[in-house]
C-alpha cells in the first residue's frame, strides 16, 4: 500500500534503539521511551503561506531525522508502525 502524506505532513518510521544492558538489568518494552530518531518514508507536497504561495518541505525520502517524543499520529501500514507528523514536529536532520 502506497501512502502519500497531504500538506506539510511527513511519514516516518522510528528507528529501533539498540538495547543496552547495564549491570544485568533489562528494561521491559512497556517502560522504554519512544525512540526519537526516525527515517523519512514519504513527504507531502508542502503548504500554502499566508500570501498563497507554495512552501515546499525541506525533507526528502531517506533522510534521518529527530522527531518530538509525543508528536504525530501513530499508524500501522503493512503491519509496520509508522508516524505521520507535521514538518514542525521534526526537530533536526541527522547527518
Amino acid at each position: 500500500m502506497a501512502v502519500k502524506p497531504l500538506g506539510d505532513r511527513v511519514l516516518v518510521k522510528r528507528l529501533e534503539e539498540k538495547e543496552e544492558k547495564k549491570g544485568g538489568i533489562i528494561i521491559p518494552d512497556t517502560a522504554k521511551e519512544k525512540p526519537q530518531e526516525a527515517e523519512v518514508i514519504a513527504v507531502g507536497p508542502g503548504r500554502r503561506g499566508e500570501d498563497g504561495k507554495h512552501i515546499p518541505i525541506e525533507l526528502k525520502k531517506g533522510d534521518k531525522v529527530l522527531v518530538s517524543k509525543y508528536g504525530g499520529t501513530d499508524v500501522k501500514i503493512n503491519g509496520e508502525e509508522h508516524v505521520i507528523l507535521r514538518e514542525d514536529d521534526i526537530l533536526a536532520v541527522v547527518e
